[in-house]
């Protein structure tokens, strides 16, 4: 059981739904980032969500990819993400996933890139450019591990190619909740509820939705139907802010945040 699978497991237990959280590592430093990961997992964090910045994300709206040329403009590079989570993953009680490209994964070499994500104290990764037909020579090497590589679902994933990747997920699955980048919105779709009930019923991991989530009202939508519910732009979007900001006004605006939508998720798995 990896630690992702044990984090889930813990909060079904406790009758409860995953807020997993997002944020983009050295954006506006690694130190900043290290903060700010104890204070996701102060806030209510069940899996926390770090980015690798790399130069051409392939489905990340404007405030992330913003993040990434910040944090890549100062040179920050993986070997120094691995060094700041050695520092602080023993603090945090949520696991975390790194988000990141194939092309930095390869590079690095699969077996270096596990072995040394999971030293540095990481639990698993998604990689959003990594195709289910290329994914086995990664999968084996993080099974071998037990390092949980979770695999996205978006809307227009044809429902057997989808019943496939959710059956090839581990630690659990990401569905993307609308067509297009991330990025925050003011409306989900109408059919997200009924889409993400429909995929729960063929995956074997715990369904997370991400892309667009912003808000507590977002938050009380999903819970009845979602294991988990990722929020992204909205989190990097304060965080960017420290550049110009007090660190500590940032770090407190960014907790409150994430604490009213850790309450909206638990107050509705709790009805």
């Amino acid at each position: 059981m990896s630690a992702v699978d044990a984090a889930f497991a813990r909060l079904k237990e406790q009758g409860r739904k995953a807020l997993v959280p997002f944020v983009t590592a050295g954006d506006p430093s690694l130190e900043f980032t290290a903060r700010v990961l104890r204070v996701l997992d102060r806030a209510g964090a069940g899996v926390i969500e770090l980015g690798v910045p790399y130069s051409d994300p392939i489905a990340d709206g404007p405030v992330i990819q913003s993040s990434y040329t910040r944090a890549l403009a100062q040179g920050v590079r993986l070997q120094q993400i691995f060094d700041m989570l050695r520092q602080v993953t023993p603090e945090l009680q949520a696991p975390v996933v790194l988000m990141t490209s194939y092309a930095i994964c390869y590079r690095h070499g699969l077996e270096p890139f596990v072995a040394e994500a999971q030293e540095a104290g990481a639990a698993g990764a998604i990689v959003p450019d990594l195709l289910i037909e290329e994914a086995d020579p990664m999968r084996q090497v993080c099974r071998r591990h037990d390092f949980s590589l979770v695999q996205l679902v978006t809307p227009t994933t044809p429902p057997e190619r989808a019943r496939r990747i959710a059956q090839a997920s581990t630690g659990f699955l990401y569905y993307v909740s609308v067509t297009g980048i991330t990025g925050e919105r003011q409306r989900l779709p109408e059919q997200l509820a009924r889409q993400v009930a429909q995929l729960r019923q063929h995956s074997p991991v715990p369904v997370c939705v991400g892309f667009g989530i912003s808000a507590p009202e977002h938050v009380r939508l999903l819970a009845p139907v979602a294991d988990g519910v990722i929020v992204g732009s909205a989190i990097v979007r304060r965080v960017a802010r420290a550049a110009q900001q007090p660190a500590e006004d940032v770090l407190q605006e960014v907790e409150a945040f994430v604490k009213s939508l850790a309450d909206a998720l638990a107050a509705s798995a709790a009805q």
